[in-house]
């Protein structure tokens, strides 16, 4: 956590000149991208797994009619042709992963009085005029929706719908486009997976509910890594 903290205070030093005293929400955004730049590798591994598994449906419905009465069976024929096209159905989870050491850190960060034994001076850090280390119900308390706190928030809440807003129409379209097998209808492989389905595209609005409950550096975070998501989905998708 010191380690981490001192990172976050020297990149908000350097960029106190252009930023002022938003140089550390600066400094969380740009950290955000970095990580989210390491993962870009996984992400573009995830995308080609997700295309060779659309490719696989055809031979994964021929496996289904097979051994439409022996579930065991059909279970073990899918795994098996995964492994001989060299395909994980979990690919598309790392790049997920890999963001959660470096969420809960900077969460802890930012939730946290002392670091070290001593004062956490990061918590003094805003942006414009709401503390990182506060939340919307702190801004609400101080000022209300339209006090200058509260107006950042706003501002938040406006780039998150719009980015969830997107993330739903990408989802839409994609799902469309490679539909899952088995969501709904006659043969579901998977209980419940033609709820979960319908339900897929709308987990980018979920975003509006971390920035109103979590301390607003984790709120940058997330609303960073979120339209960096979006707009990943939208060029290796296309």
């Amino acid at each position: 956590m010191s380690v981490f903290a001192s990172v976050v205070g020297q990149l908000a030093d350097l960029l106190q000149p252009l930023f002022g005293l938003s140089a550390a929400a600066a400094a969380i955004v740009l950290f955000t991208a970095f990580v989210r730049l390491l993962g870009h590798p996984l992400s573009r591994a995830a995308a080609r797994g997700q295309k060779a598994r659309v490719a696989l449906q055809p031979r994964i419905a021929e496996l289904r009619r097979k051994h439409a009465r022996n579930p065991e069976k059909l279970q073990k024929a899918v795994l098996e042709l995964h492994t001989e096209e060299k395909v994980s159905p979990l690919s598309g989870c790392l790049p997920s992963l890999l963001q959660l050491p470096a969420f809960f850190v900077l969460y802890h960060l930012f939730s946290s009085e002392t670091i070290g034994g001593r004062a956490n001076e990061l918590l003094a850090h805003r942006l414009f005029e709401a503390p990182l280390g506060g939340r919307w119900a702190d801004a609400l308390g101080d000022g209300g929706v339209f006090g200058g706190a509260g107006l950042v928030y706003v501002g938040l809440f406006a780039v998150v719908t719009v980015v969830a807003w997107f993330g739903y129409r990408l989802s839409r379209r994609t799902m469309a486009a490679q539909p899952v097998p088995g969501a709904g209808g006659e043969g579901e492989q998977v209980p419940g997976l033609a709820a979960v389905t319908r339900v897929m595209p709308f987990m980018s609005f979920l975003t509006l509910v971390t920035v109103a409950v979590m301390p607003l550096a984790a709120a940058l975070y997330v609303v960073t890594s979120t339209t960096w998501s979006v707009v990943e989905r939208a060029v290796l998708y296309r």
